[in-house]
């Protein structure tokens, strides 16, 4: 009944996560794309109001005419619609899901022994250490180097590079992964909580009183959106890579991770000048070319076949034993680890793991996914065990029953 309960909440959570990051990077597009469209209004009674642009849109059956204000509009409406619980919503549905999944399970999740001997309470102070140190270090460069762009943004992606590096060097690569993306997902909410928010409540706050806005907040507020802007794929990349583990099991994970997001920034950027009325090809086609550069780096190499002659019976009699040392714990018709056995799958018996071979071999070998967060502590040798019998020929060992 725990692990029901526990898929459940873990459904719910992930699906309330997604609906509101929708939201939030939903209207963070919209309004990115909506600044670049905007034109010069050719009413000079509007102009005369203050309108420094506008744009005419038609949606639904329905024709819209936003409109954007360079300072103050004549008279602020009494309602004022405020974009921050989708950036809010956001986060603390990511968090929770990431608590339940990550923080109560860190030995299985958190922590990979050939990467780091961590026990569980280490392994969850660095987790959360990752998300609040992630964005002290970035409001710092902020706010040092702030006047600078071009600086500040090549410290911050030096930055998020160092993390992203020791991140996996620290955590399982799964987790070092979703880690990375919390971590600069933590940053953007936090722009909008700490930065972005109170700075337009202090410029609204003026236009009441009637006293001067400090462009000031104006200008903290675009660059910390604009950093916002560009963080978004990334991020995107963290949360999915959990289901595709050729990418975080890579021998060179951080760098896979760290060139997919840079693809991502580029892929964010053609779109952004392609708002402003600029299509650049370069940009998608540096992508690309990273992306193809990246599948056949690390395209997965077929072993040597042992040219060792031993008898079908002999290679499965190996095969068996590791199976019955590193699996079976979690997939056996009475798992030890769990109530139930993992995914429904059983190899207590020969049948079954003649019947699993190619699926053992993919999660095993190729994928080096199973078992899971290493938590049977398989060695490389066992692994090679597995990939010697199917590759010679996994399904004639029938004759060893």
């Amino acid at each position: 009944m725990e692990a029901y309960l526990f898929d459940w909440a873990n459904l719910l959570l992930r699906w309330l996560h997604v609906i509101v990051a929708i939201a939030w990077i939903g209207s963070s597009f919209y309004f990115v794309w909506l600044d670049n469209h905007l034109t010069a209004p050719g009413d000079p009674q509007l102009r005369a109001q203050g309108v420094g642009g506008e744009l005419w849109a038609v949606h639904g059956g329905g024709f819209y005419n936003p409109q954007k204000y360079l300072g103050a509009p004549p008279k602020l409406p009494e309602h004022l619609h405020w974009f921050y619980w989708e950036s809010y919503s956001t986060w603390l549905s990511g968090f929770s899901l990431f608590l339940l999944v990550y923080i109560f399970n860190a030995r299985t999740y958190l922590i990979d022994p050939s990467v780091a001997n961590l026990t569980p309470a280490v392994a969850i102070a660095a987790a959360l250490g990752f998300l609040a140190l992630g964005w002290l270090v970035y409001d710092l460069l902020c706010r040092l180097f702030g006047k600078n762009e071009k600086l500040l943004s090549a410290l911050i992606v030096a930055y998020v590079i160092a993390a992203a590096w020791a991140a996996c060097h620290l955590f399982s690569g799964r987790a070092a992964f979703l880690i990375t993306g919390a971590m600069i997902a933590t940053i953007m909410s936090a722009n909008v909580f700490f930065w972005i928010i109170p700075g337009q409540r202090k410029v609204v706050a003026a236009m009441k009183a009637g006293a001067p806005v400090d462009p000031v907040h104006g200008q903290r507020g675009k660059q910390r959106s604009v950093h916002n802007t560009y963080f978004t794929l990334p991020v995107l990349f963290a949360m999915l890579s959990n289901h595709y583990s050729m990418t975080y099991n890579h021998a060179q994970n951080w760098l896979v991770l760290v060139l997919i997001m840079i693809v991502g920034v580029l892929v964010r950027q053609f779109f952004i000048l392609r708002h402003k009325g600029k299509t650049s090809p370069v940009y998608p086609l540096l992508a690309i070319v990273i992306l193809a550069a990246l599948a056949a780096w690390m395209a997965p190499k077929s072993a040597p076949v042992s040219s060792t002659k031993e008898s079908p019976a002999a290679q499965f009699a190996q095969v068996q034993q590791v199976v019955q040392a590193r699996c079976i714990q979690c997939h056996a018709e009475h798992p030890s680890l769990m109530e139930f056995p993992a995914k429904g799958l059983m190899l207590d018996k020969p049948e079954q793991i003649r019947a699993a071979s190619q699926l053992i071999y993919q999660q095993v070998v190729q994928q080096k996914l199973m078992p899971l967060g290493n938590l049977t502590h398989i060695t490389d040798d066992e692994r090679a065990v597995i990939a010697r019998w199917v590759e010679n020929g996994a399904a004639n060992t029938a004759a060893a029953k």
